[in-house]
């Protein structure tokens, strides 16, 4: 493995990360509403399981879900109504004003890890990625490198998110539009959850 390997698979990560997903509105929502703390802390838990998903690929988890259909269907199903759920209680409490400032960390990425536990996809998604970029003859401690990488690349910039994100004039912001926020944010997560429930 070379470092043009690594590269490769951050810019390829760096963009996928950047498209509206369940991940990213988890991590903007606990930032702006929730503040500093709960932004980092969830993503630390979104980037635990995306990194834990490459680490599945690497391992061969892809080829037990192709052999194996019904184990990815349940997945697949249960992760998509929790989508839905997170979509409803979003819409919801779309007009309740925000009661606490901050949440307890440990909620926060607990959350973070159970939004990516919900898309088991996406182990398919990084078998792809990883097949096209790094060679077939990686070895374990190289296997390692590239999950400790993607970690450090998604709490990199899920921190940086909450940094910037949970700025009074952020958080000032959100609560004036919260409704329409967390409306357009429930709309999009229902959409998602759908698209997993109904894709085949």
């Amino acid at each position: 493995m070379q470092f043009a390997h690594l590269l490769a698979f951050n810019l390829t990560l760096l963009a996928a990360m950047a498209v509206p997903g369940p991940a990213l509105l988890y991590a903007l929502k606990m930032a702006i509403s929730r503040g500093r703390r709960a932004g980092m802390a969830a993503g630390a838990g979104l980037g635990m399981v995306a990194a834990g998903w490459t680490g599945a690929a690497l391992l061969g988890l892809d080829a037990a879900f192709r052999l194996f259909p019904w184990a990815f269907v349940g997945l697949k199903v249960a992760g998509a109504l929790y989508l839905l759920y997170i979509a409803w209680t979003m819409w919801r409490d779309a007009r309740t004003p925000v009661a606490e400032p901050t949440m307890p960390a440990h909620r926060a990425f607990v959350g973070g890890m159970l939004v990516n536990l919900a898309n088991p996809k996406s182990v398919l998604f990084a078998a792809s990625v990883l097949i096209v970029i790094f060679p077939p003859t990686l070895t374990l401690v190289e296997k390692g490198a590239v999950v400790l990488n993607h970690l450090a690349v998604e709490v990199v910039v899920y921190g940086l998110f909450a940094a910037l994100l949970s700025t009074r004039t952020a958080r000032t912001g959100y609560l004036r539009a919260k409704p329409l926020i967390d409306r357009l944010a429930a709309a999009v997560l229902g959409a998602l959850g759908l698209r997993l429930l109904l894709d085949r």
